[in-house]
C-alpha cells in the first residue's frame, strides 16, 4: 500500500495494492496495523455506504466533539471529487482544503480525523461511496458548512450543463466564520 500525507496534517491518501487479471481483482480495502502506522489508534465501529447521482454535493459535514468522527472513505463505483477542509481551532491551516478524485478504477481511500469537514461531488452518472467511522452518527452533534464558503473557496470542479443536487440542509449551513466548532489544534 502506498500512503500519503496531505498538505492537512494527519489526512492520508492511500493506494491499496491490486492484484488484477483475467478473473477480476483482490485487494486488502482495510488492514488495521497497517493504517495505523500512519493514523495513529482509531476504532472503527460502523461502515456506512451512499449511493448518489451524477451533480450531487454532499458536505461539508462533520460533527462536534464528543461526538466526533475519524473517517476513512472510498469509492466503490463511480467517480468523485473528494474534499477535506481542517476546522481545527488555531491550526497553521485552518480553514484550508485539500481534494482528491476517488473511484473504483483508482481505488484509493482518505483517511479524515477529528477535526475535518467532509463533502463530495459526484461527477459519474452514479457513485456508491463507503465510510468506516469511529463514532455513531448523533444527529443533535451534526453541523455543516456552506460548501460554497468564499473564504475557503473550493473549487468543486462543476461539470457544465449539469444541475448541481444540493440538500436544503446543505443549502443552509453557515459559513466558516459563522460555524459551531469546539476543535483544538494539538501539536503532537
Amino acid at each position: 500500500m502506498k500512503c500519503i500525507e496531505t498538505a492537512l496534517p494527519g489526512v492520508w491518501l492511500f493506494e491499496p495494492k491490486v492484484y488484477g487479471d483475467a478473473r477480476g481483482y483482490f485487494m486488502e480495502s482495510y488492514k488495521k496495523a497497517e493504517y495505523e502506522k500512519y493514523t495513529g489508534p482509531v476504532d472503527f465501529i460502523q461502515e456506512n455506504e451512499s449511493c448518489s447521482q451524477k451533480g450531487v454535493l454532499r458536505g461539508l459535514h462533520y460533527q462536534l466533539e464528543p461526538y466526533a468522527q475519524s473517517k476513512l472513505v472510498r469509492v466503490i463505483s463511480g467517480l468523485v471529487f473528494d474534499v477535506v477542509v481542517d476546522i481545527r481551532k488555531g491550526s497553521p491551516t485552518f480553514g484550508r482544503y485539500v481534494a482528491f478524485a476517488l473511484s473504483d478504477l483508482n481505488k484509493s481511500q482518505i483517511f479524515i480525523p477529528k477535526g475535518f469537514a467532509h463533502g463530495f461531488y459526484v461527477r459519474s452518472e452514479t457513485a456508491i461511496f463507503s465510510y468506516l467511522i469511529d463514532s455513531p452518527y448523533m444527529p443533535e452533534y451534526e453541523r455543516g458548512i456552506y460548501y460554497n464558503d468564499p473564504d475557503i473557496g473550493i473549487n468543486w470542479q462543476r461539470m457544465k450543463d449539469c444541475p448541481l443536487l444540493v440538500s436544503e440542509k446543505d443549502k443552509n449551513a453557515p459559513f466558516l466564520v459563522r460555524a459551531e466548532i469546539n476543535f483544538k489544534y494539538n501539536i503532537r
